[in-house]
């Protein structure tokens, strides 16, 4: 299968998603830069994380006008898999790719450390090789991860199991103090309807070797590796 990676200027964590790919799927991802009009032929999108045109107006606002970004929704709409993470996250709610927004933090300060998240559903293409409330470890770093929504849509996403990831402690207790930047439900993560399209504020491709601290984030990598394959 082939993945690719869109690049924006002021991304920084296009080489460690694409490191996990290649871990993950034995194959090199392409790298797409924004500008482009059009995407190549792929199996799987990726909009990684870091600090797209600087975070000005508001995080991911520009990213999202940019050229490629047609043609991921226009992919998307068509059922091509896509992801973001942080910064890609933020990108894929302002494309209305997503439902909700990324907000500044509860405290206003920005968080970088290691959280856990429990995993609310473990039946998508994203999530299948983890289990229903297990408990992982991975890395944030984020000035506006709190993530929000109206009272609707967050009825919606609870009742038809658009949850994905929510903060919790090392137990897989969801308490005020796990959830660390405010977002409504403590939710770390969500896809579409459709369950084509996940977003996530937490970087898992950086806990994916022993080396690095930890694995708990490969087995994002393996459900919709395997799943694409």
């Amino acid at each position: 299968m082939t993945t690719a990676i869109i690049l924006f200027p002021g991304i920084n964590r296009e080489r460690d998603m694409a490191k996990a790919v290649e871990r993950v799927s034995g194959k090199k991802p392409l790298i797409v830069w924004h500008g482009e009009s059009e995407l190549p032929k792929v199996d799987l999108v990726i909009v990684p994380g870091g600090f797209s045109y600087g975070d000005y107006l508001r995080c991911g606002a520009i990213a999202a006008r940019s050229p490629i970004m047609s043609a991921v929704i226009r992919e998307a709409e068509k059922g091509l898999p896509v992801m973001g993470i942080c910064n890609g996250f933020q990108i894929l709610t302002e494309a209305r790719l997503l439902p909700g927004a990324l907000v500044r933090n509860r405290d206003l300060r920005f968080i970088c450390r290691d959280v856990h998240l429990r995993v609310e559903n473990a039946q998508t293409r994203f999530t299948r090789r983890y289990a229903k409330g297990q408990a992982i470890r991975v890395p944030v770093a984020h000035g506006e991860g709190n993530y929000i929504a109206d009272d609707e849509t967050l009825k919606r996403l609870e009742g038809e199991g658009q949850v994905l990831f929510r903060y919790c402690d090392e137990t897989g207790a969801v308490t005020e103090r796990a959830n660390i930047n405010g977002s409504m439900n403590a939710i770390a993560g969500v896809m579409n309807a459709r369950g084509t399209v996940m977003g996530m504020m937490p970087h898992p491709e950086d806990l994916i070797d022993p080396l690095l601290g930890g694995t708990d984030g490969l087995g994002l990598f393996e459900s919709v590796l395997e799943r694409a394959a």
